[in-house]
Formats: C-alpha cells, structure tokens, sequence
C-alpha cells in the first residue's frame, strides 16, 4: 500500500487527511507551475503502467530530436520506487535525467518533483518530462506543476484500460498508443477499439500510434510536442511527420 495516498483505503486514511495531503500539493504544483510559467519551461507529466514504453519513447525522443538536441534542451526527471535504472537509460540515449526515488510511494508528488528540479538545471531547458511512477492510478490525482498529461498505453495491455481506469485516461492531453511493432504478434488486438475505448471516456482524444522500436509516430509525436511549445512560447524541435489519429 503507498505510504502517502492510502491507495483509496479510507480505513487507513480518512477523506478529511487525504483532503489535506492534495490542497498541500496542490499548492506546491502551482508553486511548480510558476517557475515553468517564468522560465519558458513546457513541463509534461508521462504516466503509464510498469512496462508501457515511458522510457523507451523517451530514447525514441532523444534520437529524434539528433542535431536539433543543440537547439532544443531536454531533461527528464524519472520517478520509480527503487533504482535509477530509467534515468541511466535517458542518459544514455542523450538526454539530462535525474531519478527521483519514492520509495513505497506508487506516485509522484509536487513537492518530490520541487526537489528534483535542485538537481536539474531546470531552467534552461525547453521541455521537462516527469517519468512518473508505473501506476494507472494514483499518479491522476497529484497534480505536479505540468502544462500537459501524457499517458502512455501499450497494445500489450489489452484493450479495456481505458475503461478501466478512466481517470486517468480522462485527463490525459495524448495518449500515444506504445509497442505498435507487436501488433501482427498480438492476432487478439484490436487497436481500433483500444482507441475507441479511449473516445469513451476522453473529452478531447488525442491518439498516436507509436513505436519506438521502429519509429513509427514519433514524427508526429515530436510535431505534438512542437505545439505545446509553440502554444506557451517556448523553442520547439523541428520535425516532420504524420498528423495525430483522433
């Protein structure tokens, strides 16, 4: 069970608590928003289960961007319980990454992303990702600062998370569909209905198809990326690509 939200377990923390926990984050968050706001930061929240293909979209990121990783300046704060193993492979692929270790917390909150940005020179960047903790759950209901949610879902997950779990889904920005290179693998999935599911329950659906293996939407994730950049006035990559399939 995590130790700060009480995974919903009201026997273990009261309403009135957990009431108090989210007003306090919720003014860390705003406190997070304001120095992004003031420093021409796009911050984005990437959320999805254990194994969705955070990380890997990430690395896919990084090649992506090549040469235009001089002009653009990325950084990542990866959240897990143990290990800096995500923030070791962000690195690795180009990027400047930080972990930010929680623990039993099964989430990130504001104040734990305010820490990490002391050890991230945050305020040069032009885009922060917060790799958040494996979880369909409980990273919805911390807000930490970010201009965007983005949730990734893999095919290998089956077509029914979104219903499943539809708060998370239904405050998401995008949701690129992760790991499309099994598909032929996968006779039992149905990607049209795993974004129709998602139509269900998102108010605006943005969907992408992406694999980070061979490369397929990450043109149109870095365009996706552009224009929330462009949007808050702050430098975007260059890159063509398909459009978004909503």
């Amino acid at each position: 069970m995590c130790d700060s939200c009480g995974c919903g377990d009201s026997n273990v923390i009261p309403f009135e608590v957990h009431e108090r926990i989210l007003k306090g984050n919720d003014r860390v968050a705003e406190h997070n928003r304001e120095h992004f706001k003031d420093h021409d930061v796009v911050a984005i929240n990437l959320m999805g289960s254990p194994g969705a293909g955070k990380t890997a979209v990430l690395e896919a990121t990084a090649r992506a961007l090549g040469s235009a990783a001089d002009a653009v300046k990325v950084g990542v704060l990866a959240g897990d319980l143990a290990t800096d193993n995500d923030a070791a492979r962000i690195r690795a692929a180009g990027m400047i990454a930080e972990s930010i270790t929680t623990g039993s917390a099964c989430h990130l909150d504001a104040d734990m992303v305010h820490k990490g940005l002391h050890r991230l020179p945050w305020r040069t960047l032009d885009y922060l990702f917060i790799e958040n903790v494996g979880n369909l759950v409980c990273p919805a209901v911390y807000d930490l600062g970010q201009a965007a949610n983005v949730v990734a879902l893999s095919v290998t997950e089956g077509e029914d998370k979104p219903l499943k779990y539809p708060t998370m889904f239904r405050k998401a920005d995008l949701v690129p569909i992760t790991k499309m290179d099994l598909v032929p693998h996968l006779p039992n999935i149905d990607v049209d209905r795993i974004e129709y599911n998602l139509s269900l329950v998102m108010p605006r659906p943005e969907v992408l198809r992406v694999s980070a293996t061979t490369g397929l939407g990450i043109d149109a994730w870095i365009r996706w990326l552009k224009a929330q950049g462009r949007a808050r006035g702050t430098a975007c990559p260059t890159s063509a690509g398909a459009g978004l399939i909503a």
